[in-house]
C-alpha cells in the first residue's frame, strides 16, 4: 500500500550545503498528518540553522495533538523566531540568519487541513486534476505574480524572485502583527493532494509540468523523486524540498441504474455500501433476471410500437425541444461548494487565499446547514454569462444563513430561500435583479416574497 505522506529534500546542483529541512509524520492519531518546507533563508549564513530550530520548536509543540491546531501553529513560529533572534545576538557567525516555511496539520478522519505560512515556500491543493496554489508569496515578486502583473514565467525569470519581506527570526514584527502569519483551513476531500515545496522547486518547474507529474499513476515516493529530478534537470540552483500529503480514503462512488418505465427518466442510486451487501444477491439471481428483462424488453417494444402507431393516428406531430447542456462547475466554483457541505460546526471564512476573486457561478451554490455564517473578506460571485439562476439557494432544514463582506454581480436572483433568516453585513450588489426571494410555507402553501431592498450598484 502507498504511504500517504512522503518529504525528500536535495542540495541542487550548485549549491554546497543544503538549507532546506521539512518534516513528514504522523502525530496523535495515524489520521492526523504533520508537514512543513522549512528554507533557510538563500544567501544567509546560518539559515539552515535557522531552519532547524524553526522545525524543532514546530516538533515540540506538535508531540501531542493540540485541541486547536492554527493557534497551536502561530505559537510554533513565534517561538521559533524568538529563540532565531536570541541566537543571533549570542552566536555573530549567525546575525542575518532567518528562515521561511509553510506548515500544513492534515486531519485525515475529518476531511480538513490547516496551514500556517511565512515567505516564499508553497502550499498547493491538487483536486481533480486541477492544481490550486494555496499561499501567497510574500515578496515583491510573488505580489506581483498573484495580483495577474506578471506571468509565472516572467516570475520565474525576475531578478528579484528570491527578495522576501517576510521571514521567521527577521525582527520582532511576528509578534506585533497579526497578519504576519498566514493561516487557512479548508476542506481535503477523498483523493485530494497537498504538495508543500520550496522556492527550489517552483523557479526550475512551472505549474504546468508539477501537475503533469503528480496527477502520473505511482507511489508519492516516485513523484517526488521525478518533481526533484526536473528541477536538477531545468537548472538546480537552489535547495530543492518537497512534501506531499494524500487524502487516501476512497472517494465515495455511486451506481445510477435508470428505468425507462414512463416518457420521464428516473434514476435509482445505489451507494456503495448497499452494493457490497446485495452484491451475492444480484449474481444469484443474475441469469433468471436476463431472462426476465429479455421478455419485459420484447413486450415494452411490441407496446411501444402499438401505442406509437395509435397516437399517429391521434395527434399531429410535435416539435421536441433538446435541453441545453448543464454546464460542468469551474474548480473555484466546486472548491466554494465543498467549502459550504464540509465547514465545521456553523461557521465559514473563505480564504483569498484559496479563492481567488471572481469566483465565475455556472449553477446554484446550495447550502443544505441547519445555521451557517460565511465571512468571505470582499471576495466576488459573478454569474457566467450563461447563467439566469441564484446565486445561493437553501435547503429545508436551514434555519439562519448570515452573508459577511461578499460581492455579487451579474446575477437574476441573488439568494432564494424557504423559511429562512437572512442578515447581510457589508454586502454589495452589482447589477443584480433581485437581492433576495423568500418562500414561505403559509399552512401547506408556498408563498413566494421578492425583497427588492432598493439597492443601488455597488452600495452596501
Amino acid at each position: 500500500m502507498d504511504k500517504h505522506f512522503y518529504g525528500l529534500t536535495d542540495t541542487g546542483k550548485t549549491r554546497d550545503n543544503n538549507e532546506d529541512t521539512f518534516i513528514a509524520e504522523s502525530f496523535g492519531t495515524k489520521q492526523m498528518i504533520l508537514a512543513a518546507v522549512i528554507d533557510g533563508v538563500g544567501g544567509y549564513h546560518g539559515g539552515e540553522v535557522a531552519a532547524a530550530i524553526t522545525k524543532e520548536e514546530v516538533l515540540r509543540k506538535f508531540s501531542s495533538q493540540p485541541t486547536e491546531i492554527i493557534p497551536q501553529m502561530i505559537i510554533a513560529f513565534k517561538e521559533a523566531n524568538s529563540v532565531i533572534l536570541s541566537r543571533k545576538e549570542s552566536e555573530k557567525e549567525h546575525a542575518e540568519m532567518a528562515c521561511v516555511a509553510t506548515l500544513v496539520c492534515a486531519d485525515i478522519e475529518n476531511n480538513q487541513f490547516y496551514y500556517a505560512h511565512v515567505g516564499d515556500t508553497r502550499l498547493y491543493l491538487l483536486r481533480d486534476g486541477s492544481l490550486i496554489k494555496i499561499s501567497k508569496d510574500h515578496s515583491f515578486v510573488g505580489f506581483l505574480e498573484d495580483s495577474g502583473r506578471i506571468n509565472e514565467d516572467t516570475a520565474m525569470k525576475h531578478p528579484k524572485r528570491n527578495e522576501i519581506n517576510k521571514a521567521i527570526g527577521f525582527n520582532d514584527a511576528i509578534d506585533a502583527d497579526d497578519s504576519y502569519i498566514e493561516t487557512g483551513q479548508s476542506p481535503f476531500l477523498p483523493g485530494d493532494l497537498l504538495l508543500l515545496c520550496s522556492d527550489g522547486l517552483t523557479d526550475m518547474v512551472d505549474k504546468k509540468d508539477i501537475t503533469t507529474i503528480i496527477t502520473q499513476p505511482g507511489t508519492l515516493i516516485q513523484k517526488a523523486d521525478h518533481l526533484v529530478a526536473l528541477a536538477n534537470e531545468n537548472g538546480g540552483r537552489d535547495n530543492i524540498t518537497v512534501v506531499l500529503v494524500k487524502n487516501d480514503k476512497t472517494p465515495q462512488k455511486v451506481k445510477h441504474v435508470t428505468y425507462h418505465s414512463s416518457p420521464h427518466v428516473e434514476d435509482t442510486v445505489i451507494a456503495t455500501t448497499e452494493r457490497e451487501q446485495i452484491a451475492v444477491t444480484i449474481e444469484k439471481k443474475r441469469n433468471f433476471g436476463l431472462m426476465a428483462l429479455a421478455v419485459s424488453c420484447v413486450i415494452l417494444l411490441v407496446s411501444t410500437i402499438v401505442l406509437n402507431l395509435q397516437n399517429q393516428k391521434k395527434q399531429p406531430h410535435q416539435l421536441v425541444v433538446a435541453q441545453p447542456i448543464k454546464q460542468a462547475r469551474n474548480s473555484q466554483e466546486q472548491l466554494l461548494q465543498d467549502a459550504i457541505d464540509h465547514v465545521f460546526g456553523d461557521t465559514l471564512v473563505l480564504s483569498d487565499t484559496i479563492f481567488k476573486s471572481p469566483i465565475i457561478i455556472t449553477d446554484t451554490i446550495r447550502i443544505r446547514k441547519d445555521t451557517l455564517f460565511i465571512f468571505a473578506k470582499g471576495l466576488v460571485l459573478q454569474a457566467h454569462n450563461t447563467y439566469k439562476g441564484a446565486a445561493l439557494t437553501t435547503s429545508a432544514q436551514s434555519k439562519i444563513v448570515s452573508i459577511d463582506s461578499l460581492q455579487f454581480k451579474d446575477f437574476t436572483t441573488v439568494i432564494a430561500v424557504k423559511n429562512v433568516g437572512i442578515k447581510f453585513n457589508n454586502v454589495s450588489f452589482i447589477n443584480c435583479g433581485l437581492p433576495i426571494q423568500n418562500n414561505y410555507n403559509l399552512r401547506g402553501m408556498i408563498t413566494p416574497f421578492a425583497k427588492p431592498m432598493n439597492i443601488k450598484k455597488g452600495e452596501n
